[in-house]
C-alpha cells in the first residue's frame, strides 16, 4: 500500500500559495487558538490537526524552508534534506536522463519531486549526499579493520508542554547500514522535563553501523520546540500578554491566566500601567538538571473601552480630573 502523503501546509492554514507572512502567522494564530490542546483536552483529532497547522507554520513562517517547499515539495520536510544537493542531484540526471525524467524521483507537478531510493544509477550521488552528512557508502580501501558507526543527527519537534513535562517520543530516522545504505527505524526518544530549544538528547547505538566489529555510532535528536499560540519562551522563561481593563488596572483586580499546569489567579495591583511586567516564580519551564524552574512573566496589557454610548463617554468625561498631572511633560526636555 502506498504511504500516505502529507497535507499541503498551504492548504492545512487555509492560505493560497503567495499569501504574505502576515497572512500566514494570522491563519496560524486563529487555527491555534480554536485547536490547542489545552482548549481541547482529550481531543485527539484536534491535538493531531494542531499538530499538522503548528508543522505547516514553521515552514511556512522560515523564508529557507518555504523556498525549499515550494520548490522540491514534501521531501524538502525530511530530516537531513539538503536544498543545494536536491539541485545538484537534478541537474546531473536531467543531463544524464534528458527532461522526460530520472530513475530515483517520481515528478509530482510544477518544482515538485519524491524522492524513491533506488540505488543503481544515484550511487555517486548518494555517495556525495552521504559525505555531507558524514556518512561513508564505501569504506576507505574496503578495509576490515574495526571502525565506529557515524554518529547521526535528526531533528524532533515538541509542542512547549512536551517540553515542559518530558516523557518519551517516537521518531523515525534513516542511518547508514553496513553497507552503507540507508536503514529506516522508529526509536523512543526519552525527553527530560524542560529540555530547552535547540538542545540536543544523545540517544547511544543508534547511529550508523559499525564496520568490521566496530561499535554504532550515536544519535543526536536535535530539539526544536513549536512556536506557541500564547506563550513566547526566553530560556527557561514564559512571556504571555494579558488584556485588562481599565476599570481593573486603575483599581486593581485578580484575573485568571494561563499557565503550562492550568489556569492561575494573578493579582494586578491598582494603577498598572499598560506594559507593565509581573512575575510568577517558578511558572516557567522546569530545569533538566534539577536547578530552579524559570518563571513566567505577564505583561499588562491595557484595553480600552469602545462604541460607548453618550451616557458612558459622560461618565468616562467625568473621570477627567483624576487625570495624572503632566502626563506628557517628559516627551518635551
Amino acid at each position: 500500500m502506498a504511504e500516505k502523503r502529507r497535507e499541503d501546509l498551504y492548504e492545512a492554514l487555509g492560505v493560497a500559495r503567495d499569501a504574505s507572512e502576515g497572512e500566514i502567522k494570522k491563519a496560524y494564530r486563529r487555527l491555534a487558538r480554536k485547536l490547542h490542546p489545552d482548549v481541547n483536552p482529550g481531543d485527539k483529532a484536534a491535538e493531531e490537526r494542531f499538530k499538522v497547522v503548528s508543522e505547516a507554520h514553521a515552514v511556512l513562517s522560515d523564508p529557507e524552508k518555504r523556498k525549499a517547499y515550494d520548490e522540491f515539495g514534501e521531501i524538502s520536510l525530511e530530516v537531513g534534506f539538503d536544498a543545494e544537493k536536491a539541485r545538484q542531484a537534478r541537474e546531473q540526471f536531467g543531463a544524464r536522463f534528458g527532461a522526460g525524467g530520472f530513475p530515483g524521483f517520481e515528478s509530482r507537478g510544477p518544482g515538485e519531486f519524491e524522492q524513491s531510493f533506488t540505488f543503481g544509477d544515484l550511487d555517486d550521488l548518494l555517495g556525495d549526499v552521504y559525505a555531507r552528512r558524514g556518512w561513508s557508502q564505501h569504506g576507505p580501501g574496503g578495509g576490515a579493520r574495526a571502525r565506529r558507526g557515524v554518529d547521526v543527527e535528526a531533528s524532533l519537534e515538541l509542542e512547549l508542554a512536551e517540553s515542559a513535562r518530558g516523557g518519551e517520543k517516537r521518531l523515525t530516522i534513516m542511518r547508514p547500514g553496513r553497507d552503507g545504505g540507508p536503514i529506516s527505524e522508529t526509536v523512543t526518544v526519552r525527553i527530560p522535563p524542560g529540555v530547552a530549544d535547540g538542545g540536543r538528547i544523545r540517544i547511544p547505538g543508534k547511529g550508523g553501523e559499525g564496520r568490521g566489529g566496530g561499535p554504532p555510532g550515536d544519535l543526536h535528536a536535535r530539539i526544536r520546540i513549536r512556536p506557541h499560540p500564547v506563550f513566547r519562551l526566553e530560556g527557561r522563561s514564559l512571556l504571555v500578554e494579558v488584556p485588562v481593563s481599565v476599570r481593573e488596572a486603575t483599581l486593581g483586580a485578580k484575573v485568571e491566566i494561563p499557565t503550562l499546569e492550568g489556569r492561575a489567579t494573578l493579582t494586578i495591583p491598582p494603577g498598572a500601567d499598560s506594559g507593565q511586567r509581573l512575575r510568577l516564580k517558578g511558572k516557567g519551564l522546569p530545569d533538566p538538571t534539577g536547578g530552579p524552574p524559570g518563571d513566567l512573566y505577564v505583561t499588562v496589557q491595557i484595553r480600552v473601552p469602545r462604541n460607548l454610548d453618550a451616557a458612558g463617554r459622560d461618565a468616562l468625561d467625568s473621570l477627567s480630573k483624576f487625570d495624572p498631572a503632566g502626563l506628557r511633560e517628559d516627551l518635551f526636555p
